[in-house]
């Protein structure tokens, strides 16, 4: 990181307001935790959703900061804290905190393409199989998604509780990347990360645009469909280069609208497992709890068999926007790297088996929305001979509309469904599963249907429910680490429970057999 002067930062907002008492200060840091902050720090206030940044500059100030962005007016009583300080009133902080995080990081995002995954679901599973497809062909990249990161060199859990981070730890990201040999990076662009509320990307270019989806979720932050629509679509928006390409699911009727907006100067490419319209489709032959198997086709129309230990429909979509992706950056034909796809697995969280010797099949997916639901549990009847049992619940303090939406579309597909805590926050957890369970028609309580707000009650009763050839489903968790609630977090690894009480189970029941 360098520092850089006073008079040569670009801040990429308009100024409102100055208060500079040394025009020979040094910023080298960017920080919007004053808690964080230090000499020669530049601190960034925000008015946020539950805390104002702004209160907090008193305390930055304190701690030697060289500079403070703000959006409030500015307070005379500010200087008393400290003399030395300037103060730059600007009409978007957040817009100059992602400027000053750039500028800092000599523009990383400018020397190193980056390759960025949108969509309501299947993000983190497309950013995995991207990753993994670019370094069997030799392209050493680094990532960044919801479940975790990489540096071209180790990866490490996502414990920010962000799948797109604040544009520093973003910016930051990206030149280790650069500095440990990546040739590419490869972003889960969340709609809250293009959106311009955050301006978390606002200094991120693309080469690359895969969009897998878009559906119902996060109405409490865009406030309505159509510009949670318009937030997806920024990044197409900001593709740039000889060689911009967009990767786009043809199945999506919201994804094709994305054709309409994109510069002559871009490639688009088309993918689907429904329609032989698409530039590239799949012919799915067949798809159970072991994995799947399909045909690819391509402009050429000639069929290519493929399998992978992925299991359902909705991998293979993903696979395809993948792989696409992959063949555009390598500049290499797709039926190049489909030797790779045999031995791709998916991220924590994301469709994961979980056996134990179990007679039963039991996965565990991140899936909360009632789009992904729409995709899953359909899939998910289709490779079971038994009963699908599903296991879920919704957040608090979110988009409260999607509930019933929820408990409607699970009512369709799964024969028993237990709804539990998923991340209650600050709400009542029994008033959530409530509103879910308004949704759910022709089920009887206690007997097709559960509310055990305990989520471990609850997969435990779920596998004391299951019998041979059933299929159970724990949705809405995934890789997270924590169940949320008003006053605490607990301690959440959703896969190492599940197989705990599955060993648990199975010893009991041995115990019993041998009595």
């Amino acid at each position: 990181m360098k520092k850089i002067s006073l008079g040569n930062l670009n801040l990429h907002t308009e100024i409102l307001e100055t208060h500079i008492t040394d025009s020979t200060s040094m910023i080298s840091s960017v920080q919007q935790d004053s808690r964080l902050v230090q000499k020669d720090s530049c601190f960034t206030a925000f008015s946020g959703i539950h805390t104002d940044g702004h209160s907090f500059i008193p305390q930055a100030c304190k701690a030697g900061a060289a500079l403070i962005i703000h959006e409030q007016a500015f307070q005379d009583d500010w200087l008393s804290h400290s003399p030395h300080t300037n103060f730059i009133r600007v009409a978007d902080s957040r817009r100059a905190f992602s400027a000053i995080a750039a500028q800092l990081y000599d523009y990383p995002a400018e020397s190193l393409p980056i390759i960025g995954v949108t969509g309501t679901d299947g993000k983190s599973t497309t950013v995995s199989l991207l990753h993994q497809l670019l370094q069997a062909a030799g392209v050493r990249n680094g990532y960044i998604s919801t479940v975790s990161m990489n540096d071209g060199k180790q990866e490490k859990k996502n414990h920010l509780r962000q799948s797109t981070p604040e544009a520093d730890e973003i910016h930051s990201m990206l030149r280790q990347m650069i500095e440990n040999g990546c040739r590419c990076a490869i972003v889960e662009a969340t709609s809250h990360g293009l959106s311009d509320k955050t301006a978390r990307l606002a200094d991120v270019p693309f080469r690359i645009g895969i969009i897998t989806n878009i559906t119902h979720e996060h109405l409490e932050f865009h406030g309505n469909f159509e510009q949670y629509r318009h937030d997806k679509s920024k990044l197409f928006q900001k593709l740039v280069g000889t060689q911009a390409a967009a990767i786009i699911n043809a199945d999506d009727k919201n994804c094709l609208s994305m054709l309409d907006i994109l510069p002559p100067s871009v490639q688009a490419y088309t993918y689907s497992i429904q329609s032989t319209s698409a530039d590239y489709y799949a012919k799915i032959t067949q798809t159970g709890p072991e994995g799947s198997d399909f045909s690819l086709y391509g402009p050429e129309k000639l069929a290519q068999p493929v399998h992978t230990r992925l299991a359902g429909e909705v991998n293979v979509a993903n696979i395809l926007a993948a792989s696409l992706a992959a063949a555009h950056f390598l500049q290499s034909p797709q039926e190049a790297i489909l030797g790779y796809i045999p031995q791709l697995h998916g991220p924590k969280g994301r469709m994961m088996p979980i056996s134990c010797g179990q007679d039963f099949s039991v996965f565990v997916d991140y899936a909360h929305t009632p789009g992904s639901f729409t995709k899953i549990l359909p899939m998910m009847k289709g490779i079971t001979s038994g009963k699908l049992i599903v296991v879920f619940g919704s957040a608090g303090e979110r988009d409260k509309e999607k509930r019933a939406m929820q408990g409607e579309i699970a009512s369709q597909y799964a024969d028993i469904i237990i709804l539990t805590n998923e991340d209650p926050r600050a709400e009542d957890p029994q008033a959530i599963l409530n509103d879910i369970a308004s949704g759910i028609a022709q089920k009887k309580a206690e007997k097709s249907v559960y509310l055990i707000p305990d989520r471990r009650m609850a997969i435990q009763t779920a596998f004391q429910l299951s019998q041979k050839n059933d299929l159970v489903l724990l949705l809405g968790k995934g890789h997270e680490g924590t169940i949320q609630f008003a006053t605490h977090s607990l301690d959440w690894d959703e896969a190492k429970i599940a197989k705990v009480l599955l060993h648990e189970m199975l010893t009991n029941k041995q115990q019993n057999e041998t009595t």
